[in-house]
């Protein structure tokens, strides 16, 4: 199935790095703390990401990677930031070391692209994934005879392995490698020069690989270890830095299988107790444990009856607690590291000021600080709400949405990638048949694309995500950040969100075009009808996809789970098979 995807954006170095400067100037006269802490985290993930995109652009003209006074430039900064971030974390944020001013203009100095392309760091913007936890699973590499080499893995990897590098107080910072190839089959580019020094450096250290996952096949930590094995380096000299326990996908080869079963894996794990003090002064002493409600835990506070339970990823939830405390109950939800939290907090703002969304009481080092809303009932479990008085609202809300978060261009799937998901889906699930009937599609994507207007949709407009308050308001919950998720939907024109409603809010086709009319109304602007036609079995082959892939990574760790899972994928896979077998509107040209 095709679900996932990157989404990528291009920066300017130049300003990336000024902007740099001036935060870090801010960061050395605030106070000692928290904040302090999540800044200088903030700025380390966004050095890292720098480095990542220049090193890749470099490797995109040379096509390997090279060693180079660019290279050391651009490891050195978020070095000299990780070995802050690391005397803040085990000080108790009471410490600031600061950046060697060379450091940063030693950088700025160089000859750097105009443009490059910055990837989205999954871990940092989705998963929960602290440096922190590379710093307490490194700290054990203090008692190795020497320091080792460290080599991260781009994207992600190239400020993870800088942590490391603090962690084992290396003098030097990293090295870092992008693996490229099949996703499955990845191997090494190394000018000679880069290969002569690395492999010097690891003649005697130990090696330390370091990357998020793995994931399906961990063919980017394999790709490394195969080619230290091969130049002689032992197997018992390689340390690997996972971002979590678990072992290689089903898509990895019996030699990466066998090797990392016997390697030595260093990893911590996220402990929520610390989230207390950090969002005390919002919510006052807590009265008891904090409790986690993520991978679908939720659900045990709404819905009485696991019968009526809807099916979720589990495993791609974001985290997700609940905090008793002085000042009530409060919902703590990951939102992102640095910028990425940021964000989103401003949009969970922006939409809680105009009564649309639950009030939001602020950030705490990428968790999202909100009221947990006492009485309110999810759309299924609610009666009273008229369809009309229903439309008329999902319509101001998604109209608020189209007129005040516009997005820039390319941060989602065009609609021929889409229509590429759309036919490869329905190919799997229903034949070739059903899927032949989308290729109508073709020849107008180019009308469609003209049409276009991203916003930053919602899409996850399932009825569950409704809150029906006890003063007969309606809130949207869980609204600030599926467009900027880790599928390859994104960004998309307003009429996804019209259709992604109307689908499953259970609305038939004059109440979509009633619902588009309330959108258009709010936004301002019209809501295509061609759009809409096209992105329905855009979306129920999407839908259908995840919820099919989600079921069968759970298949035999959480069967319950999964058979929820299955039972929507069939759900949709029908109104897929019924959109399609129904005769089209006609296309105006």
């Amino acid at each position: 199935m095709l679900v996932y995807g990157d989404h990528a954006r291009e920066v300017r170095p130049a300003e990336v790095l000024a902007s740099l400067r001036e935060r870090l100037l801010q960061v050395g006269v605030m106070p000692p703390g928290l904040g302090r802490h999540a800044a200088l985290v903030g700025l380390l993930i966004e050095a890292g990401e720098l480095a990542q995109g220049v090193l890749d652009a470099d490797f995109a003209e040379r096509h390997q990677d090279t060693l180079s006074p660019l290279h050391e430039a651009c490891l050195a900064f978020p070095m000299a930031l990780a070995r802050a971030v690391r005397d803040s974390y085990r000080s108790g944020f009471s410490r600031y070391t600061p950046v060697p001013h060379e450091v940063l203009a030693t950088l700025e100095s160089q000859a750097l692209p105009e443009r490059v392309t910055i990837k989205v760091p999954e871990g940092y913007a989705y998963y929960a994934l602290y440096p922190e936890l590379y710093l307490e699973a490194a700290s054990a590499l203090q008692f190795l005879p020497r320091p080792p080499l460290v080599i991260g893995i781009r994207s992600i990897g190239t400020g993870l392995a800088c942590v490391v590098a603090a962690a084992a107080d290396s003098p030097v910072p990293p090295l870092t490698i992008r693996p490229g190839g099949h996703p499955f089959q990845r191997t090494l580019s190394l000018s000679p020069e880069f290969e002569r020094e690395l492999l010097a450096r690891a003649s005697e250290a130990h090696v330390a690989i370091v990357d998020e996952g793995p994931g399906m096949s961990g063919s980017s930590f394999g790709a490394v270890a195969d080619f230290l094995e091969e130049h002689g380096v032992p197997r018992e000299r390689l340390l690997f830095f996972p971002s979590h326990a678990g072992e290689l996908g089903p898509a990895a080869s019996e030699r990466h299988r066998t090797r990392w079963a016997q390697a030595r894996r260093y990893t911590a794990d996220f402990d929520p107790e610390p989230l207390l003090s950090w969002v005390e002064d919002l919510t006052g002493s807590a009265y008891g444990p904090i409790v986690d409600v993520g991978g679908g835990g939720w659900r045990h506070k709404v819905f009485p009856d696991e019968r009526a339970w809807p099916a979720v990823h589990i495993q791609q939830e974001r985290r997700k607690y609940l905090v008793l405390a002085e000042r009530g109950t409060f919902l703590l939800k990951f939102a992102g590291l640095g910028a990425h939290g940021e964000r989103r907090l401003a949009r969970a703002r922006q939409l809680a000021d105009a009564s649309l969304a639950p009030p939001v009481e602020g950030l705490r080092h990428g968790f999202l600080v909100q009221r947990w809303l006492e009485g309110a009932r999810p759309l299924p479990m609610s009666r009273g709400l008229e369809r009309a008085e229903l439309m008329t609202r999902v319509g101001a809300y998604l109209g608020f949405r189209a007129r005040r978060f516009l997005a820039e261009p390319g941060r989602g799937a065009s609609p021929a990638k889409l229509l590429e998901m759309a036919r490869y889906n329905t190919a799997q699930v229903l034949g070739d048949g059903y899927a032949g009937a989308l290729d109508v599609w073709a020849s107008r994507l180019d009308r469609l694309s003209t049409e276009v207007r991203p916003v930053e949709t919602d899409n996850k407009l399932h009825a569950w995500e409704w809150l029906l308050l006890t003063d007969g308001r309606l809130l949207k919950a869980d609204a600030v950040d599926h467009h900027d998720a880790h599928d390859l939907v994104g960004c998309q024109d307003v009429a996804w969100d019209v259709v992604g409603a109307a689908v499953e809010l259970g609305l038939d086709a004059a109440e979509q075009d009633i619902l588009a009319e309330y959108v258009a109304r709010a936004s301002g602007r019209a809501v295509s009808p061609r759009l809409m036609d096209f992105y329905r079995p855009c979306y129920l082959a999407f839908q259908l996809g995840h919820h099919v892939m989600a079921a069968s990574a759970l298949e035999v760790l959480v069967p319950a789970e999964a058979a929820r899972l299955r039972r929507a994928a069939e759900h949709y896979t029908t109104l897929l098979r019924e959109h399609l077998d129904a005769p089209a509107r006609p296309f105006e040209v």
